[in-house]
């Protein structure tokens, strides 16, 4: 089991990155935008820095939802591989056997 802070923060982000995500949206397509003079440009790059680091989608981390493991993630079930396992010897996951011999 993951500390709780480190799943309280992870969470903490989502929300950020959720929060901010149409405004670093627009200042990126501004930043990006070449027709745009320069001083414009420059200007919506600051105001991007200006917002929190945790707003972007980068700093988010993938985690099992059963344990908050952050390694061994499969995207696909959002579990890592021992929560998978355990499921699988439980016999709670359809279709899936553990193979012992």
């Amino acid at each position: 089991m993951a500390k709780k802070s480190m799943i309280e923060r992870e969470k903490k982000r989502e929300k950020l990155v959720a929060q901010y995500a149409e405004k670093r949206a627009a200042l990126k397509a501004i930043i990006n935008d070449q027709e745009k003079p320069v001083e414009e440009r420059f200007k919506a790059s600051l105001e991007l820095a200006k917002l929190p680091r945790n707003s972007s989608a980068t700093r988010l981390h993938n985690r099992c939802q059963l344990t908050g493991r952050p390694h061994a993630y499969y995207r696909k079930l959002k579990i890592s591989r021992i929560a998978l396992r355990d499921l699988g010897s439980n016999g709670e996951i359809p279709g899936m056997v553990k193979s012992s011999w």
